[in-house]
């Protein structure tokens, strides 16, 4: 499985201001972007990925399936309109953004019609996010581990979320890390800010480097060229032993991300 270490999330981001955060990323190197199709932003990623003159299959490009459309039949007609608006053939990633609300639709008949939409060309790749222990059982259980790249969930210095890294590293799992920064609540904390101070580095460059350290990728969003710059070169900092260990005392399970309806029971 391919899923680069660090990629531009483009949540919350719309119109003007998602060309211009995915336009300046592209300029300073980024090759990975991060949409979903409740994003309401795919058509504007596609336009400025258009106008970047970048050849498609140097980008990484992930998309996720909304609840709405997680049955076998309207995954594969909503991931083409995915790829209109992102005016590509295909994609090299997408989710199950999140579980079907009250197991409404297996999990097993959506990833058996993603791995129809894979074998059709229209992802190279397929996921899951949002998944807990039980639910990427299921998972693995309806297609195999060796097709599922990755599960993308809340991970922050805050919400370390143990028991599902564990249980993914056990079985093989890549884990892509989306609210690394907290809503950048993790910037403001005086132990990584002292951390960040020894490394001469900043705040972000911290966490994006700790998740990264302990195996997981990243996606973090910002409008401001100097920050996406500055996220980008996180991937050369390399925090020691003491470093880790000292974050890791963190973990508080502060969870940020829980919208009613949608949330599985989490672990």
């Amino acid at each position: 499985m391919t899923v680069p270490k660090i990629g531009l999330g483009t949540f919350r981001l719309e119109d003007e201001v998602v060309k211009a955060s995915v336009t300046n990323a592209l300029e300073l190197g980024y090759r990975a972007i991060d949409t979903a199709q409740i994003y309401g932003n795919e058509a504007a990623i596609g336009d400025a990925i258009a106008k970047s003159g970048i050849k498609r299959e140097d980008l990484y490009l992930t998309t996720k399936i909304w609840v709405e459309n997680l049955s076998k039949d309207k995954v594969i007609p909503s991931l083409k309109e995915s790829l209109a608006k992102l005016r590509a053939d295909y994609v090299d990633l997408t989710l199950i953004h999140w579980p079907s609300p009250n197991h409404e639709i297996s999990v097993k008949e959506t990833m058996l019609a993603l791995m129809e939409a894979k074998k059709l060309g229209l992802t190279r790749e397929i996921g899951i996010s949002n998944f807990t222990v039980e639910l990427m059982q299921e998972a693995i259980d309806a297609i195999g581990i060796e097709n599922i790249a990755t599960n993308q969930i809340e991970l922050s210095p805050f919400l370390q979320n143990h028991k599902v890294v564990n249980w993914a590293k056990a079985h093989n799992l890549h884990i892509t890390s989306y609210m690394t920064l907290a809503y950048g609540k993790a910037l403001k904390n005086e132990m990584i800010q002292a951390i960040a101070h020894k490394h001469n580095a900043t705040a972000a460059q911290v966490i994006l480097a700790w998740a990264m350290q302990l195996g997981y990728s990243v996606i973090p969003s910002s409008t401001k060229r100097e920050n996406l710059a500055s996220n980008l070169q996180s991937t050369t900092l390399k925090l020691d032993q003491d470093d880790m260990l000292k974050i890791a005392t963190l973990e508080s399970n502060d969870r940020l991300v829980s919208p009613e309806g949608l949330a599985p029971e989490w672990d």
